[in-house]
């Protein structure tokens, strides 16, 4: 994919211009786009279902001003990815497209891994002081892993950045893991059922290996958002 980092922005700047009015995405619909990334629904694909809805929106008689969630989208995402896949569009994979240098300066990507390894120590201290060892031992070893990467230097970072990105989804997913494994039964549950609430609306245009992957997207996003941690992708900087 031509504009592998550019995924989340293009697709907000698409929506955005499409509904004809600023909106900030919400944590779903955030959480909905890295469902659609880590599904390979390549970025074309998405942003050409994202027109379709609003040109089908624009012939409706109008019910309400304004498409105000990007999950109203998803059905025409999901048929222009299925359209690409018959065409032989492979989804989420840039091989045999022309390269792009990643859309960051080296400066900015040193600083935004010393702030996740900032983030990851000040999260097991809070985890320690309260008492859950085991948890606060996994963010230190994450903290350490990730600065074990930010060590590299930027310019061994940016060289390639696909390996540079799958180290850091391994840390996540370790650290994913341990907050899930970690979590107190109330705060797994509370988390959990504001999920379930959230995603509803989408049961209904979405099979059930979609909903799988926006459920675990989402949960993931709350329980960072719960211990106070950043993603760990370069797709967040």
């Amino acid at each position: 994919m031509e504009n592998y980092f550019n995924y989340f922005t293009e697709i907000e700047e698409r929506f955005q211009r499409s509904r004809g009015a600023p909106m900030l995405l919400s944590t779903l619909d955030w959480a909905l786009i890295e469902s659609w990334k880590d599904a390979g629904i390549p970025l074309e694909a998405v942003c050409l279902g994202i027109e379709r809805t609003f040109q089908k929106y624009s012939r409706r008689p109008r019910r309400f001003a304004k498409v105000n969630s990007l999950g109203y989208c998803t059905q025409e995402v999901l048929a222009a990815a299925d359209a690409a896949r018959q065409a032989g569009i492979e989804g989420g994979d840039p091989g045999g497209k022309r390269q792009v240098p990643p859309p960051f300066p080296a400066n900015e990507v040193l600083k935004f891994l010393h702030g996740c390894v900032s983030a990851l120590e000040k999260a097991a201290a809070r985890q320690k002081e309260q008492g859950a060892a085991v948890l606060g031992q996994d963010l230190t070893e994450a903290a350490a892993a990730l600065r074990k990467i930010s060590a590299q230097g930027a310019e061994v970072i940016l060289a390639d950045v696909e390996s540079a990105e799958r180290s850091l989804t391994a840390v996540e997913e370790k650290v994913t893991a341990s907050l899930t494994r970690g979590s107190t039964i109330e705060v797994l549950s509370q988390t959990q059922e504001e999920v379930d609430h959230s995603i509803a609306p989408f049961r209904r245009t979405m099979n059930a290996t979609q909903i799988e992957l926006l459920y675990r997207q989402f949960l993931k996003k709350r329980l960072f958002d719960h211990y106070e941690i950043p993603r760990l992708s370069l797709f967040y900087l």
